[in-house]
């Protein structure tokens, strides 16, 4: 008999200026004194200046707490837990893009708990620890349209110790509300446009490719990666277009959605690079995409083909999709090699390990081998795409 259980998002709400409502937003969910959670560059900008102006002049006790960065460590979760703390905080704002909420998720999630923040990785029952009575709840804002972290209900945060990525994990830091404003990410540069777009569209590729039944989840892989295919490259040479921007937070939003279904070595990969050499999540996936994608073709013909038609793709196999994902990259000025970012070869064997053991691994449509996760990255580095 088949069985399956499922958790779909929170309250969404889609518009422009949407997060002007921030203060009405967080006194709904019971939240008093917000902590905001963001990074350096954004604790700057007007859009933070004016969120804080306006929450105070509602009478909410916010604070602001920036000391996140790009790939955040256990080292930033613990400030950012002192902060909260000393500020008798009862609740969390998530500003920013998927650093700064998956940041805040692991604040809100181990803040009050009387066990350390790796006690919630993601192995077995580990979320079972926590006591969920304590748990802050979070008022999620992206800046940007890639990870969906902001309907997710994990966290990935680097272990810096051990160098590794870990992926923190409890139903319950799930946002109460996410606030999808598009003028938000009008400013966003066209490399970071790029780059998040393209996390957008691996983490629905993957969802799609990935052999778990969770029929809700592939078609909504399937239509997010056909907003995608129309409106990346739309947001990437016309910034300003809101159009394009609503349709890209929004596909963001539901490739998050899309992954309870399963990742695979995309981001098993990505998460080992991006925990060794810290370079930006997003673009790791962009530059992987081709390379897991011919190591996948034995097992994912038929879903490409699918695919394909959906996307009206006038070559609807495999090869078509494949080179719709070379030229999207191409226009985005994406590299096509890691070594053109500086990454070589020279810790093949550890990143292929790393990989094999990585939880994103297990959805994959391959169950490959630590040495077959190596060939993977070595092609990556020196593009061979084929045999």
């Amino acid at each position: 008999m088949l069985e399956a259980q499922w958790n779909y998002p929170t309250a969404i709400t889609v518009a422009e200026h949407c997060s002007d409502k921030l203060a009405q937003y967080c006194q709904e969910a019971g939240i008093s004194a917000p902590l905001m959670v963001t990074d350096p560059i954004l604790a700057d900008s007007k859009m933070v200046r004016n969120a804080l102006g306006a929450c105070r002049l509602s009478g909410l006790a916010i604070q602001l707490f920036s000391g996140v960065q790009g790939n955040p460590t256990g080292q930033n979760i613990e400030t950012g837990i002192r902060h909260y703390l000393e500020g008798q905080h009862d609740g969390i704002i998530a500003f920013g893009g998927g650093s700064s909420i998956d940041a805040a998720k692991a604040i809100a999630l181990a803040a009050n708990q009387s066990l350390s923040l790796w006690e919630f990785e993601d192995k077995g029952n580990n979320w079972k620890k926590a006591d969920t009575d304590v748990i802050a709840p979070i008022i999620a804002v992206p800046t940007t349209a890639g990870t969906g972290s902001e309907v997710g209900r994990a966290a990935v945060i680097t272990d810096e110790e051990h160098q590794v990525k870990k992926i923190i994990f409890h139903p319950k830091i799930m946002p109460v509300h996410v606030l999808l404003d598009p003028t938000l990410t009008t400013a966003l540069p066209q490399p970071l446009t790029a780059a998040t777009g393209m996390d957008a569209l691996s983490h629905n590729l993957e969802a799609f490719c990935s052999p778990s039944y969770h029929p809700m989840a592939e078609a909504i892989s399937l239509e997010a990666m056909r907003m995608i295919m129309h409106y990346l490259p739309v947001a990437y040479l016309d910034g300003d277009n809101i159009q394009a921007r609503t349709h890209m937070l929004v596909a963001s939003t539901m490739g998050a959605t899309a992954f309870q279904k399963g990742l695979g070595a995309m981001h098993a990969i990505a998460h080992s690079l991006g925990a060794v050499y810290n370079h930006h999540h997003g673009l790791l996936n962009a530059i992987l995409m081709p390379y897991v994608l011919a190591a996948n073709q034995p097992k994912i013909n038929e879903k490409m083909g699918r695919l394909g038609r959906y996307l009206a793709l006038t070559q609807p196999n495999f090869d078509g999709v494949m080179k719709w994902i070379l030229t999207l990259r191409q226009e985005l000025n994406i590299p096509h090699t890691l070594a053109d970012i500086g990454i070589d070869s020279q810790q093949a064997q550890r990143i292929g390990e790393m990989a094999a053991s990585d939880a994103a691994a297990s959805g994959n449509p391959v169950p490959f081998t630590a040495t077959q996760y190596t060939d993977i990255f070595n092609r990556a580095v020196d593009g061979t795409l084929t045999n």
